[in-house]
């Protein structure tokens, strides 16, 4: 049975991924900061089937701690700060739950016995490519981040090509499209415009034109399996995306048409108010990812369209709304 420690597996994909894994037999454990009235709701369906160690990622020695206890065949290290507006005002957060998290997790597997039979996968993010002239954006491209997030996420997807190259760790780094079927986080773009078109309230576009390649939950944890699988991975950088892009105004239209919204009260070129700021000229116009990569190497490919995975999130928060 692999053993599997999962950082973030409280977020949003640490969380489907430790549901996969226990489905797949994997004896799985997850890091948890210690913080008062913990809400487990989100791995409250398998619960039972995992095991919590306490650790922060931005600690070097209780990361170091955890995953000597575990002492996991595979760490799949997820755990970060992800919303990218709130990175121009929390910097100095980002860059140390993000790039140095992702230092200490590498560091504590030198400390195993034999550290290169093990794996480590970490999440980076479509976000470190910044602002190109071309896509789809192919793995070869220099990194441009162009936020406080982003470069904090390339900086630790570069440390760790350098750890897999110079202490011959086994590894793989994937840069995954916007994801969404989130359930208990309704702040990002999908998830915020299906509950507020449920709720009959009005939506806010800031940038109605940028173009996001959006990915549905259950083939993005697919990626990282498929990663953990598959020694052919071991070194390598993958993009995981659909190729396709929609724009933002162009995702509000098709969700007001299945939920039956009136496009009226969509205001394009406005934020919601409060709304975190980003100087516009850091604002990607567009991300769509090439992913021929992992798609002739491993195998993965997207097994839910656009259409049937909105399908899914709004029959999800319809039926927990009150009747």
């Amino acid at each position: 049975m692999t053993r599997v420690l999962i950082t973030g597996i409280m977020g949003f994909i640490g969380s489907h991924l430790a549901q996969r894994l226990v489905n797949d037999g994997a004896e799985v454990y997850g890091v948890v900061r210690r913080v008062a009235n913990r809400n487990l709701d989100v791995i409250s369906n398998i619960i039972r089937d995992v095991t919590l160690v306490s650790g922060d990622v931005s600690d070097y020695v209780s990361v170091r701690n955890a995953v000597k206890t575990v002492n996991p065949d595979v760490i799949f290290h997820l755990a970060a700060l992800s919303p990218v507006r709130d990175s121009f005002e929390r910097p100095f957060e980002y860059q140390q739950a993000n790039y140095i998290g992702t230092m200490n997790v590498a560091h504590s597997m030198l400390e195993l016995q034999d550290p290169q039979t093990r794996k480590l996968i970490a999440a980076s993010t479509a976000e470190v490519y910044g602002i190109q002239a071309s896509e789809p954006l192919k793995e070869t491209l220099p990194l441009h981040p162009s936020s406080p997030y982003a470069a904090s996420k390339a900086a630790g997807d570069l440390y760790l090509q350098m750890m897999f190259n110079s202490f011959s760790l086994k590894g793989t780094v994937l840069r995954p499209a916007n994801s969404y079927g989130r359930k208990f986080d309704a702040s990002f773009m999908v998830e915020y415009l299906v509950t507020k078109m449920l709720a009959g309230e009005k939506i806010y576009i800031g940038a109605p034109d940028s173009v996001r390649d959006y990915m549905y939950v259950d083939d993005h944890v697919n990626g990282y399996v498929l990663a953990m699988k598959n020694p052919a991975a071991n070194g390598q950088v993958y993009n995981v995306g659909t190729t396709i892009g929609v724009s933002n105004r162009e995702l509000a239209l098709m969700l007001a048409g299945k939920i039956g919204f009136n496009p009226k009260n969509i205001a394009l070129g406005s934020y919601p108010p409060g709304y975190p700021y980003r100087p516009l000229v850091s604002d990607q116009s567009s991300i769509v990812l090439d992913s021929a990569k992992i798609r002739q190497q491993l195998g993965w490919q997207p097994t839910v369209s656009l259409s049937d995975g909105l399908d899914r999130v709004i029959g999800y928060f319809k039926a927990k709304r009150p009747k």
